[in-house]
């Protein structure tokens, strides 16, 4: 069937918080409307308002008290898996939340300077509150038109991340699952993944950090393994994967360090966990190059440790600066002019009989460790030599 939309503009906020139940643990709206009413279908995203302060939450009953109108709301009209028929909250779930909430005492807003309960209210605006009709639009349609209306009108306010998109295409057993364990901001190991992981859990960054990585071990796509595992309560893999690579980046590196966080672990994990490595004399090594003043780009480190030291372009070296590089440059210049010798060394002690003697200028030549960074030559004049284009190149980590 095509989607179809009807206008209700009956329900009080009153009816449509009636036995609210929100859920602290999981940090969503469960019903309203006397159970009719599925306020966070697993294609939903988290409840957000209550985020920074709880400011969007307290204006909705702001705008509620001063008669503003708070926009439509969307429900869909879906059979459920025990056969009965419900509302979903299709659109405005962050607002019936935060309604149900209020009207529930769950938190207070500010009233004649006064931080305030919906049950402190004077009984006028209490009633004022229960009295608001909203507008609703109860649509009903295939699975297919639901899911797709349900990302259209998602382009406004908040917008839908991609694992949120994710978790409404392929929502079902494995999705419920899923989030009752990466998405739930009270799960005890959060602060440990977020040593390793960027993000907050109720903008699904950890379950789509973990599906990331189970799919890329697969040689799958995210959609591909979510599709795949759909009707499936069991995330067992995905977790037993997730903590094999949490915990191989900690038996290596340690105890982690802020420039351990937001690093590709999985790839990093496929690459290197099979290798063997004496974590004592890895984390040695990641101290002296993380307090090595030379090294950019410190979250380069611990894949430079883990290949063997060999690919520098990881640290993003620091450079001679201009003012050493002229000073070295004169330096040798005027050496080489004395002797009769090119201002290369190496063209002078190696070159050809055109090259021994060549005086470059400045901007054919390269500046270059004449004891190589990466065996401990400090960035520093004292271990700068200037070399024709030619001979820096071929020199490589000499």
């Amino acid at each position: 069937m095509s989607m179809q939309a009807k206008l209700n503009t009956e329900i009080t906020i009153e009816e449509l918080c009636e036995d609210f139940i929100y859920n602290e643990v999981e940090g969503k709206g469960l019903q309203g409307m006397g159970g009719d009413l599925i306020i966070q279908p697993e294609y939903q995203r988290n409840f957000l308002y209550a985020d920074n302060g709880g400011d969007k939450e307290k204006k909705v009953i702001d705008s509620i008290l001063k008669g503003y109108p708070i926009g439509l709301i969307y429900f869909n009209k879906a059979k459920q898996d025990d056969g009965t028929i419900k509302f979903e909250v299709l659109d405005g779930q962050q607002r019936i939340t935060s309604i149900g909430r209020y009207v529930t005492n769950k938190f207070q807003i500010l009233r004649d300077g006064r931080e305030t309960y919906f049950e402190g209210l004077p009984e006028d605006l209490q009633r004022k509150i229960n009295k608001t009709k909203i507008l609703v639009y109860e649509c009903e349609g295939d699975e297919s038109d639901i899911k797709e209306w349900f990302e259209t009108i998602n382009i406004v306010g908040i917008p839908l991340n991609e694992q949120e998109r994710s978790n409404a295409i392929y929502s079902g057993k494995f999705v419920t699952a899923a989030k009752a364990v990466f998405s739930n901001s009270r799960n005890s190991q959060i602060q440990k993944w977020s040593a390793y992981i960027k993000g907050v859990a109720n903008r699904q960054d950890f379950l789509a950090t973990a599906l990331q990585w189970i799919s890329d071990s697969k040689n799958e796509t995210v959609s591909e393994y979510m599709s795949k595992n759909r009707r499936s309560d069991d995330i067992s893999e995905m977790e037993m994967y997730f903590n094999a690579v949490l915990d191989w980046a900690k038996m290596i590196f340690g105890l982690p360090v802020k420039e351990m966080q937001g690093l590709e672990w999985g790839r990093l994990y496929e690459t290197y966990h099979k290798n063997q490595y004496k974590s004592e004399s890895v984390q040695k090594r990641v101290s002296e190059f993380l307090a090595d003043e030379a090294v950019t780009n410190n979250k380069g480190v611990f894949e430079y440790v883990l290949g063997g030291e060999q690919d520098k372009t990881l640290l993003n070296i620091r450079m001679f600066d201009e003012r050493t590089k002229r000073t070295v440059y004169q330096r040798q210049t005027n050496e080489a002019k004395e002797k009769g010798v090119s201002n290369c060394p190496d063209c002078a002690n190696f070159g050809n009989t055109a090259q021994k003697a060549k005086i470059y200028e400045l901007k054919e030549m390269d500046a270059d460790h004449v004891s190589a960074w990466s065996h401990g030559g400090e960035t520093a004049a004292e271990n700068c030599q200037m070399l024709c284009k030619y001979h820096n190149r071929s020199k490589g980590n000499r």
